[in-house]
């Protein structure tokens, strides 16, 4: 006499690993997984690649990492944060440092930053800088972005006075 009363086989190692012992269970888990996903990689993470080496050591070129979109909603861009800056449409951005402030006059002497009169202090500029630049005094809604290789020629980094609206969000990592 069969003590099993026609129980189903017992499913293959290979099935239990991919789709586990109740598939229905599985497509609820990976349907959530992908909308999820898609919530937070395309409206509140967004991936960067570093092009170039204006951001030098701090980030290296060819360098992926992600800007969080949701990091200045409750305050605004802080000097020395690094923030994704957006020229033409949303997917053309530049990565550089916050180093003034709005309202704030610029000036680079000497290689240094000097923010109305008094130098910044910039421990991520690694190498010499020769930089000379006019002072410029920043609108009320604008920001100083500049890029932290500063042993590369001025010529060669683009300067933004930026608009707190085309800030789209701090770099993390």
């Amino acid at each position: 006499m069969d003590t099993k009363l026609d129980a189903p086989p017992e499913p293959s190692w290979l099935r239990k690993v991919l789709i586990g012992r109740r598939p229905k269970r599985t497509l609820v888990r990976v349907v959530i997984l992908v909308a999820v996903s898609f919530v937070v990689f395309d409206f509140i993470l967004l991936p960067i690649r570093v092009e170039g080496t204006s951001m030098l050591p701090t980030y290296r070129d060819h360098g992926i990492n992600f800007v969080n979109r949701l990091a200045y909603l409750h305050h605004n861009p802080q000097r020395g944060d690094v923030v994704a800056v957006r020229t033409t449409g949303l997917h053309i951005m530049y990565m550089k440092r916050i180093i003034g402030l709005p309202g704030e006059t610029v000036v680079f002497h000497e290689g240094h930053a000097i923010i109305d009169g008094k130098v910044l202090p910039e421990p991520y500029v690694k190498g010499p800088c020769d930089w000379e630049w006019r002072p410029e005094k920043l609108q009320p809604d604008e920001y100083l972005c500049v890029g932290d290789n500063r042993s590369m020629a001025a010529a060669g980094h683009f300067f933004f006075k930026a608009p707190r609206s085309r800030i789209v969000g701090k770099v993390l990592l």
